[in-house]
């Protein structure tokens, strides 16, 4: 009889043991997800309905489980909201600490250097994770990179990030300016650094370029840059065709083949190489610069010099047939 009572004890024990063991390895082992999934907790979800949610998904096999489990071996802290990556076969232990953490899924939307802000406005429409909706931010009020956003995230505030991000960044290099830099006021270096985005799309033209535009501007002399004759007609989308001579003698506080100085406002959003390059110009002689066929720009001092490198230009042009 004692012997008896003895092995009940030992069965009892080892299927305590044995139950104990796979609670722990159900908190602790593999999942049953098969492939990476996400996840998205809503504002006010709680543990609970998070549960329900990640068992009907396949990331764990029971909400019920999975709650008597976390009372035991998980964290108090609260889950946050947002959208979340869980990887395949993740462990319930790894799925709470991650709605805990608040490591949501970061996703990304660039602005190229030089875009106009009609295309910064379709760019963050075409961003189908991002809601709300946000007008025609102010031409150069947005430097251009790469911003992270979550799912959910309002347009507005991504577009704020970019606005801020160009105002500590012009305030900085703004600091650091050179003596020799023509511009008088942050926002003339925006509009100038503008229009050196757009004349080149060769880094280490862009001193060189500001240099010759900056010679201009001290004598009085037209800047003369295509690109501010397109931006008042498409509002810096390409035009799609060859410039008019109508287009040419437009008068409307852009077109500096019309006038002297700088237009009334920047074409594009400039990146922070260009403002850099205004803000230190090259110390150059160069008032005139002209296509070399190889993607980047002849420079010369006078105008006998840049005659004969246009000469040369068309001449590239009428051998590819574009004349």
């Amino acid at each position: 009889m004692r012997r008896l009572g003895c092995l009940i004890l030992i069965v009892s024990l080892a299927i305590t043991a044995f139950l104990a063991l796979n609670f722990v390895r159900g908190w602790m082992g593999e999942g049953p997800a098969e492939k990476a999934m996400t996840v998205i907790i809503s504002e006010g979800t709680t543990l609970t309905g998070a549960a329900r949610d990640m068992e009907k998904a396949g990331a764990i096999s029971s909400a019920r489980t999975f709650l008597s489990r976390a009372k035991i071996f998980g964290s108090k802290a609260p889950i946050r909201t947002g959208e979340y990556l869980i990887p395949a076969h993740a462990s319930n232990h790894d799925i709470l600490n991650m709605l805990q953490s608040g490591k949501v899924v970061a996703r990304l939307v660039t602005i190229p250097e030089g875009m106009p802000s009609i295309l910064v406005h379709e760019k963050l429409f075409a961003e189908k994770f991002l809601i709300g909706d946000i007008t025609v931010s102010r031409e150069g009020s947005v430097l251009p990179d790469s911003y992270s956003y979550e799912r959910g995230e309002t347009r507005q505030a991504v577009l704020n990030r970019m606005q801020q991000a160009m105002k500590d960044t012009l305030a900085e290099l703004w600091r650091k300016r050179s003596k020799d830099a023509v511009v008088k006021t942050p926002q003339e270096a925006v509009t100038l650094a503008s229009i050196v985005e757009k004349e080149t799309g060769v880094p280490s033209e862009r001193r060189m370029v500001a240099g010759v535009y900056s010679n201009r501007l001290k004598i009085g002399m037209r800047l003369q840059a295509d690109p501010t004759i397109i931006y008042p007609i498409t509002q810096g989308k390409p035009l799609g065709r060859r410039i008019l001579k109508s287009e040419i003698e437009a008068v409307n506080g852009y077109n500096t083949y019309a006038m002297a100085g700088m237009p009334k406002g920047p074409i594009a959003n400039p990146g922070r190489a260009s403002i850099e390059a205004v803000l230190h110009p090259a110390k150059t002689k160069a008032l005139y610069f002209v296509a070399d066929g190889k993607g980047g720009h002849v420079f010369s001092d006078t105008l006998e010099e840049h005659n004969t490198n246009v000469n040369k230009w068309f001449a590239i042009r009428r051998t590819r047939g574009e004349l």
